[in-house]
């Protein structure tokens, strides 16, 4: 076996080209840049009105002062302009600040009667209630740097500078397979001997959050069938994505029936805890990922192996976590120890609190975890308050 930091670089260092698209921008959420997004003017590209009120010259301010309203300077109309004085402009908020004029006094500080409004306040500054002209970014600036996920407000920025369509990496195709006779679909009702296969939804809505819309099939536990059915597959996606039969078991022949396909094993078994059987390999244009069948395996191995190495094929990153552990554990076998917790925060620090379970095939407790801390192998006593990696389910967001 090797390590979890051995397998990490050998399959990150395992490439996929898969190149890149143009996608609507209101279909790029989640989605990886690929290019950088610049400014194309200044922001704001005017001095901006903040607030509904009266515009004037600062340095002609006099309290109670009665302003002659000269006229009003509505969000997207032309700009107008002060020229006296003695006069004001009513302006509304969006508004280009009118020329001649340098603050803006809200209309709650302001009585307005017969064509004349009075301030009602004792001094006010130049540039008072004015969001400046590129006070946010000059035009040339990066305001979305390549290798960032895509969220909603990005998606307004690409807007507001005119980008309509999204060059981001292409999402590879995958297909999720998951092994075992005792598996049913989620929809029958199960014998005594049989449970659903939740592996597959599980794999898939975790695929789901970069976007990836995997297809699903479920491959018998008998040689000659499986390699049959791998066989028409093996043309057809980028990613095979396995669940369950990579183990040492009477009736585990995926690793076997992948290497007489072609398949070059990368690796198979890892030093860790849970998902030691977990297995890696390459085709000529496509990679697999075995995961061990238990659904804690799986999720883990997810996670630990296949989340990060997407990232890093789309020019991006999985955000590093750490969390304080909120009980003493202990773990005498020299494996990383991935150890489901739920957490919470308490002002800036995250607190990780174990997740009691009966093992990797405890689909219930996994479901009340938020993540997983992995423990190095290098000790075997890890004490409340100790920081730790954190994993969290929702890291990919």
């Amino acid at each position: 076996m090797i390590s979890v930091k051995q397998a990490l670089e050998i399959i990150n260092n395992q490439p996929l080209p898969l190149g890149f698209e143009e996608i609507p921008i209101h279909l790029a959420v989640g989605r990886i840049l690929a290019v950088d997004v610049l400014a194309d003017r200044d922001a704001p590209p005017f001095d901006r009105v903040t607030m509904d009120g009266v515009a004037i010259q600062a340095a002609h301010f006099k309290p109670g002062f009665a302003y002659q309203i000269a006229g009003t300077q509505a969000a997207g109309g032309v700009p107008q302009s002060i020229k006296d004085p003695s006069h004001c402009l009513e302006v509304m908020t969006g508004a280009m600040l009118p020329m001649g004029a340098d603050c803006v006094i809200p209309y709650e500080q302001v009585t307005i009667r017969d064509g004349y409004a009075t301030l009602q306040i004792d001094a006010v500054a130049p540039y008072l209630n004015i969001h400046r002209k590129g006070m946010d970014t000059i035009m040339g600036n990066t305001l979305i740097p390549k290798g960032s996920r895509l969220s909603a407000g990005k998606i307004g920025v690409m807007a507001a500078v005119g980008v309509s369509k999204a060059t981001v990496a292409c999402l590879p195709k995958v297909i999720v397979c998951s092994t075992g006779d005792e598996l049913i679909p989620i929809e029958k009702e199960p014998l005594p001997h049989q449970i659903r296969n939740s592996n597959a939804s599980m794999l898939q809505a975790a695929l789901n959050h970069w976007g990836i819309r995997a297809d699903s099939i479920h491959l018998p536990d008998e040689k000659s069938a499986l390699s049959e059915s791998l066989a028409k597959l093996k043309e057809s996606y980028d990613i095979w994505m396995f669940s369950g039969a990579v183990s040492k078991g009477k009736f585990d022949y995926l690793p076997e029936v992948l290497q007489e396909l072609g398949m070059n094993s990368l690796i198979h078994g890892v030093a860790q805890r849970p998902g030691k059987p977990f297995l890696f390999g390459a085709f000529d244009h496509s990679i697999v990922f075995g995961f061990p069948g238990n659904p804690a395996s799986t999720l883990i191995c997810f996670h630990t192996f296949f989340t990060p190495w997407l990232a890093t094929q789309q020019g991006s990153a999985v955000d590093s976590m750490v969390a304080e552990l909120d009980a003493d554990i202990v773990f005498k076998k020299p494996l990383t120890y991935h150890l489901l917790v739920s957490i919470r925060h308490e002002g800036q620090r995250v607190i990780a609190s174990p997740v009691a379970n009966s093992g990797s095939g405890d689909l219930i407790h996994l479901g009340a975890a938020d993540g997983f801390v992995s423990l190095p192998p290098d000790t075997d006593t890890f004490s409340k308050g100790q920081m730790f990696p954190l994993t969290r389910w929702s890291n990919v967001w």
